[in-house]
């Protein structure tokens, strides 16, 4: 079970559901909240996902050959992001890393971070390296980019493009929400994600995702590296071939007032609604400027300017990862 937050008694919060169920969708205004986040105001609670720590003298040798990032020299202070696949390639995990010079944090998917420890614990053998769930100490807090909110000292922080994630002491939670606001809803934050194709692990992946299909190899797949599971998968679609499926951006026709869930059939429009299914809904989102939006992962071979429907939904796709 996911943490449920202490901000969902802030006035006008609305729990989220499913996947993100502990935290607040929205509270009370999407459009606005969204519009906040772009300009670098706010923060967003994600204190429902989890946080697991390794630390050790060889905590970095070990996890190198583990993930499929590079980290043996990864610096403090400097973030990246990892996966960690099964036998055949599949993605298993995504983690979200920094290192602050004695212990490498994470935050992962909220209800994995169980099966993540119990496959890190399996695979220490003798490497001096300590695995530690966080989860109920530290709570995972997004601060956007431009954002000039405080942070509070000694506060673990990993920083990327997209803003810094902070691993906030759980207590501090309520404290900081105050002085940091306003508060933003996972929804605003989804909606930000979908508009700059990012993937998420259990929304953009399904049990025979492989990264090349959405667009991890570079920020989440080192190709310069081996000695990780499902490596010898990684560099023959690379080297050899081309992934089955690909991940898009759709632009939804925004008449329509329900937007398609999670797993609506994409179907080519000339061949409407009843034709051959080539792919799926991953996300949808309302966007405060593009109007509705989505992710759909289809297969490799459908035509880059083809005209698409999303359920019975007309969709324009703009290409993520290349045919």
């Amino acid at each position: 079970m996911s943490p449920t937050s202490p901000l969902l008694s802030l006035p006008g919060a609305v729990p989220a559901e499913g996947r993100d169920e502990g935290v607040a969708a929205h509270y009370g205004d999407l459009f606005r909240e969204q519009r906040s986040l772009a300009d670098g105001k706010g923060f967003v609670d994600l204190s429902h996902r989890g946080v697991v720590t390794v630390s050790g003298e060889e905590r970095l040798s070990w996890l190198h050959l583990l993930l499929t990032q590079h980290v043996t020299d990864l610096s403090p202070g400097q973030a990246t992001e990892a996966l960690i696949l099964s036998a055949h390639g599949h993605i298993e995990h995504a983690l979200y890393l920094v290192d602050d010079g004695e212990t490498v944090w994470a935050h992962v998917e909220p209800g994995t971070r169980e099966a993540l420890i119990g496959y890190l614990e399996s695979m220490k053998f003798f490497y001096k390296a300590e695995v530690a769930d966080r989860t109920d100490d530290f709570a995972v807090v997004h601060l956007p980019a431009g954002s000039i909110a405080e942070v509070p000292e000694g506060v673990v922080v990993r920083e990327t493009a997209h803003g810094r994630d902070l691993f906030l002491p759980r207590a501090d939670l309520e404290s900081f929400g105050a002085a940091a606001g306003p508060a933003v809803g996972i929804l605003a934050y989804e909606a930000l994600r979908v508009e700059s194709h990012r993937p998420r692990l259990g929304f953009e992946t399904d049990h025979r995702t492989i990264p090349h299909e959405l667009g991890w190899i570079g920020s989440a797949v080192h190709l310069q590296k081996g000695c990780y599971r499902g490596q010898e998968t990684v560099a023959r679609v690379h080297n050899l071939g081309k992934p089955p499926r690909r991940l898009v951006f759709l632009h939804l026709d925004g008449s329509e007032v329900h937007l398609p869930p999670p797993g609506t059939p994409v179907r080519l429009a000339s061949e409407g609604a009843e034709g051959r299914q080539l792919g799926f809904v991953t996300t949808s989102a309302r966007h405060y400027e593009l109007g509705p939006i989505a992710l759909a992962l289809v297969k490799r071979n459908v035509p880059v300017d083809a005209e698409l429907l999303a359920g019975d939904t007309a969709a324009a796709q703009e290409t993520v990862v290349e045919p």
